[in-house]
C-alpha cells in the first residue's frame, strides 16, 4: 500500500474510532450522571415525622416500588384499584403496591428468565408506560422493603386518588383493569407518561417520594439510588420509623 493510500485510510477510520468511543463512552456517563443524581438531594430540609403514615419502600433489585395502606389518612386505595380486579380477591390483605414500567417489558417478562433482547432495548429506547398494582399484606421490614413515615397531609395531597396531579389519578382503575398479571394478587392499568432511559420506573418512584416533600436523590434510574437513604435497623423485626440520609 502507498504512503498516500496508506494515510487516506488512517483518515477515513478516525471518524470510525470517534463514532465507536463515543458509544461505548455513553453507558459510563450515564451509569457517572446516575450516581452523581442520587447524590445530590431535593427537599434537603425534609426530616422525617415520628408520626404520620407508614409507607414501605420496596425493592427486588431493579425495580422500586412503594407500598401503601389500602386505607389511611381517610383515602381508600381499594376504590381506585379494586380488589375485584384481580383473580382472588382475597389476596388483598390491607397494602397495596404500585410500580411503574415500560408496557411491554412489563408484560412480557413477568421473571428474569423470560427477559429477551428486545425487551431488553424497548426498557432501554422506552416506551408507552403502565402501573402494575399489587395486593399484598403488610411487608415484614428488611432490606428490600424499608419503611418510612410520611406526613398525613403530604400523603393526602400527593397520593389522592381524585387529585388530577396525583400519581395514580388517572388509571384506567375506575373502568376496568388492562391485563391480569403475574399471579392471583396483581393486576396492570394504563398509566400516564411515556417510559425513557431518562424517565424510568424508579424515577418515577422517586418523583413520587420528592412531591411528597421526602428527601431524595435527583436523579435515580437505578433501584440502588433510592434505597440507600432509607435506613433500618436490622436488629429489630418491627417497622420503626427509618433514619433518612
Amino acid at each position: 500500500m502507498s504512503a498516500a493510500r496508506a494515510n487516506r485510510y488512517r483518515r477515513a477510520r478516525l471518524p470510525l474510532r470517534t463514532v465507536a468511543l463515543a458509544l461505548l463512552s455513553l453507558p459510563l456517563l450515564y451509569l457517572a450522571t446516575a450516581v452523581g443524581g442520587a447524590l445530590v438531594p431535593r427537599n434537603r430540609g425534609w426530616e422525617e415525622p415520628s408520626q404520620g403514615v407508614l409507607i414501605y419502600v420496596r425493592n427486588n433489585g431493579v425495580h422500586v416500588d412503594l407500598v401503601l395502606p389500602a386505607s389511611a389518612a381517610g383515602l381508600d386505595l381499594h376504590r381506585l384499584v379494586p380488589p375485584s380486579h384481580i383473580a382472588d380477591a382475597q389476596a388483598a390483605r390491607g397494602w397495596v403496591a404500585f410500580g411503574w414500567g415500560q408496557r411491554e417489558s412489563y408484560l412480557e417478562t413477568p421473571h428474569w428468565a423470560d427477559l429477551t433482547a428486545r425487551n431488553a432495548a424497548r426498557a432501554v429506547f422506552g416506551g408507552d408506560a403502565l402501573l402494575h398494582v399489587e395486593h399484598v399484606g403488610q411487608p415484614r421490614s428488611s432490606a428490600e422493603a424499608r419503611p418510612l413515615r410520611l406526613e398525613r397531609q403530604a400523603y393526602r395531597r400527593r397520593l389522592r386518588p381524585s387529585g388530577a396531579d396525583s400519581p395514580l389519578a388517572r388509571t384506567a382503575a375506575r373502568s376496568r383493569c388492562l391485563a391480569r398479571g403475574y399471579a392471583d394478587n396483581d393486576v396492570f392499568y394504563e398509566a400516564v407518561g411515556h417510559y425513557s432511559a431518562l424517565r424510568t420506573s424508579n424515577q418515577w418512584t422517586t418523583d413520587v417520594l420528592a412531591d411528597a416533600g421526602v428527601k431524595i436523590g435527583l436523579w435515580t434510574p437505578f433501584a440502588q439510588g433510592i434505597m440507600w437513604r432509607f435506613r433500618k435497623d436490622v436488629a429489630t423485626d418491627k417497622a420503626a420509623t427509618p433514619h433518612a440520609i
